[in-house]
């Protein structure tokens, strides 16, 4: 290390890097969790629950079907509104 530098730049970049490493950890560690698998052996009961398959607590559940359609009938004057928006639209205006 130089003279001339400072000990402060030196452990701003030592603490960037400790930083930078547990943040990696914790990035690889969550879809390790989500993944399903067996328990490793060697863990006892904490690795089966641990890695046990179960669905992201942060996502929403998926839909196994379409949503359900609505369908409203509309008055003749907001049929004619629809029209004259949509010309406007088509003339870009």
């Amino acid at each position: 290390m130089s003279e001339h530098v400072s000990i402060l730049p030196w452990a701003g970049v030592a603490v960037l890097a400790v930083a930078a490493a547990a943040w990696l950890t914790g990035l690889t560690r969550i879809p390790r969790r989500a993944r399903p698998r067996s328990a490793p052996t060697g863990y006892g009961e904490r690795g089966a629950v641990r890695t046990g398959a179960r669905p992201l607590a942060g996502l929403p559940q998926q839909r196994q079907s379409a949503p359900h359609l609505e369908c409203v009938e509309l008055t003749p004057a907001e049929r004619a509104a629809f029209a004259v928006l949509a010309r406007r639209l088509a003339d870009g205006g």
